[in-house]
């Protein structure tokens, strides 16, 4: 599948997939979470190393990172509830144990991202990490009230465990642990509290800068008007110029199917990195601009 039709099926499945919580939940466990792209997203995807420090250990439609520095790990996200024991088993795989997790960093609050964080704190002992709006989403269970996606989001069946004490990072932000520096970088728009992340990954002698690419779509619940937002407007606007102006020649997204993940595993060679390349963050933004203009029109057209 090419990378473009692999961008629109993902998007197509985030914005058809209406979640509901399996009988029993409680806020603080791995019951999963039942919606219609799921189970697909939940698929087992072996772990893999991106580049020098930086794997790959999220399952196949939601991604969650795991970087390595010399004082321990630190985990990106965490899927689905449900998702929490795959990522904890490929950590292992790659050789280590949860338990070397010290922080666990997060995108934005939306169940298929941080519906397993809760239970991957448990696992890890790791300190969760996010925006201030994150974080008041985290303690809450479900999105903010000015999310796009609120209403959808705040209804049981899409509720997720909720996380508290986690600490709040504010924008341009570094959190260091040994040798690697993380920069949070609010791109709000998609929800209030929207983080991409980046850091600096090290193989040999090549160096390159890692961004951790939020979601910088219009996905959002039925009848949402971006058009009477122009505040959610302006902010995505100024998400996107950010992303395309980062440091970047690693670009990894929430969403495995933006970054054409499979797809550069298989042109993947003993001596190249398709993951390697200092265009993506354009691309990735280009593409974001494409999509809200392309939104604003169709609400413009039919007031």
């Amino acid at each position: 599948m090419k990378p473009r039709a692999r961008l629109e099926l993902t998007l197509a499945l985030i914005g058809l997939c209406v979640a509901r919580p399996a009988a029993g939940r409680t806020p603080d466990d791995e019951t999963p979470i039942v919606c219609g792209a799921c189970e697909a997203w939940n698929r087992p995807h072996a772990p893999v190393r991106l580049h020098g420090n930086t794997s790959y250990v999220g399952v196949a439609g939601l991604t969650s990172v795991l970087v390595r520095t010399t004082a321990g790990l630190v985990l990106l996200d965490g899927g689905l509830p449900q998702s929490a024991s795959l990522i904890a088993a490929n950590i292992v795989a790659l050789g280590h144990s949860p338990h070397e997790v010290k922080y666990l960093l997060t995108s934005h609050a939306h169940y298929d991202h941080v519906g397993g964080v809760a239970a991957l704190r448990r696992r890890t002992g790791a300190r969760v990490v996010g925006s201030a709006p994150t974080v008041a989403a985290l303690a809450a269970g479900h999105p903010l009230k000015d999310d796009p996606q609120f209403r959808s989001g705040s209804q049981p069946d899409a509720l997720f465990p909720k996380v508290t004490q986690a600490a709040t990072v504010r924008d341009g932000e570094t959190l260091t642990l040994g040798d690697i520096t993380f920069t949070a970088h609010l791109t709000a728009g998609h929800t209030p509290g929207a983080t991409s992340w980046t850091w600096r990954s090290c193989e040999a002698t090549r160096c390159v800068d890692v961004v951790y690419g939020d979601s910088l779509n219009t996905v959002s619940d039925d009848g949402y008007r971006y058009t009477d937002h122009p505040t959610i407007i302006e902010q995505l606007t100024r998400s996107i110029e950010l992303v395309e102006h980062l440091p970047c020649e690693v670009l990894i997204t929430v969403h495995p199917g933006f970054m054409a993940l499979d797809d550069k595993l298989a042109a993947r060679g003993a001596h190249t990195n398709p993951f390697i390349d200092p265009t993506a963050c354009r691309s990735y933004a280009a593409q974001a601009r494409q999509a809200l203009a392309a939104r604003l029109a169709a609400e413009h057209a039919h007031p």
